[in-house]
């Protein structure tokens, strides 16, 4: 560690569609990194998946947060795999040994980020890293898989089916008689291992399913098919405790449509006036409390580490259903995640830290 600091490789970018998201991420968290405890070592992964050095500053030079990138390099970064996580930088006339990296915080969305992929990457580096290991990467990413977990401890979840994009095409009309029979409409038609809402469609009725199922298939062809549901919907932070203690819920926070008629990619990012955040959410004491143990039980059902965010819907019913489980949630100073935990009293800036200490703290392997 340099001058006893600890060696944060903060990692960005990535080959997911949410490329520019982790961006906007990464510059929120180099901000509010303690330099007196941290010392920063950036990596940026292009969209083609080139590891290349990053910058102290991810979004300078960019006019609009949406079109932030990290620019290729002649340069080349990779770990080495001899247990000491070393960062490599490769050149033509060969490396050099840029020195040991003590924690990794990987600021990626999306599949090649969130999904555990590269959680087996830094396993093998045998590498610290902040947030969940491979399995609750995995199943997390995968909504199907969630809810399968989910359902097989009795905790509710929207009715729904998995289709594979080979079958919509090869066997339409069987797909649709499968959808009419076990569900019923509106439905939510989404890629099963997608973020940011891409490629997902709200379904009115059956004329409009071929559209939704080519939009979802076209992000990944594994598709889930669900009935849409009313009610509050309801978003927790979890957070690992420390020297063994039980996970923590955050107050909880409620997304309100304010024009938009879902909670669209459109209305994340950019029609941001069409819906609005309420903290604490506007639900009873009693449903309030059910919500966060519900959360807490689902990151550890998971196998969750680090941080998860689950998002609910707590329907008219005053049933709660959990919709689905984010392992690297929105991380930006003004994310749902963060905000939820300054409300909880956990600032910011002591909120990554504590991230960084629960992954220098736990064992690695098969995680």
């Amino acid at each position: 560690m340099a001058d006893n600091k600890v060696r944060v490789a903060l990692v960005y970018g990535g080959m997911s569609g949410e490329h520019s998201v982790s961006c906007v991420t990464a510059a929120s968290v180099i901000t509010a990194l303690n330099r007196e405890r941290f010392d920063v070592v950036p990596v940026g992964i292009t969209r083609s998946g080139h590891w290349v050095p990053g910058s102290m500053e991810p979004t300078s030079g960019f006019d609009n947060d949406f079109d932030v990138q990290v620019p290729e390099s002649d340069a080349s970064l990779m770990f080495s795999m001899d247990g000491q996580h070393h960062l490599l930088r490769m050149g033509s006339e060969g490396y050099d040994d840029l020195g040991a990296i003590d924690v990794v915080f990987p600021l990626l969305h999306g599949p090649f980020g969130e999904d555990g992929t590269i959680q087996g990457l830094f396993e093998m580096a045998q590498v610290p890293y902040v947030g969940c290991g491979v399995l609750a990467s995995s199943a997390g990413m995968d909504k199907v898989a969630t809810k399968v977990m989910l359902e097989a401890q009795g905790i509710p979840v929207a009715p729904y089916i998995s289709v594979s994009l080979r079958q919509w095409t090869t066997d339409e009309a069987a797909v649709r008689d499968h959808i009419n029979s076990t569900l019923r409409y509106p439905l939510f038609v989404k890629p099963a291992r997608a973020g940011s809402s891409l490629g997902i469609s709200k379904v009115h009725d059956e004329s409009e399913l071929a559209s939704a199922m080519e939009k979802a298939g076209s992000v990944d062809p594994k598709i889930l098919v669900e009935t849409g549901l009313s009610g509050h919907e309801i978003e927790c932070g979890v957070l690992g405790g420390l020297e063994g203690s039980r996970p923590r819920a955050s107050v909880l926070g409620e997304i309100v449509k304010d024009g938009a008629e879902w909670y669209d990619y459109e209305t994340k990012y950019w029609a941001t006036e069409n819906y609005h955040m309420e903290i604490p959410a506007r639900v009873s004491d009693r449903a309030t409390a059910v919500l966060r143990d519900v959360a807490v039980r689902v990151f550890e059902i998971l196998g969750c580490e680090g941080l998860a965010r689950v998002d609910f819907f707590l329907t008219d019913s005053g049933q709660p259903v959990v919709n689905e489980v984010n392992t690297m949630p929105g991380f930006t100073a003004f994310s749902m995640y963060p905000i939820l935990w300054e409300k909880t009293g956990v600032p910011y800036t002591d909120l990554v830290s504590t991230l960084i200490d629960l992954a220098c703290s736990r064992p690695l392997g098969l995680r």
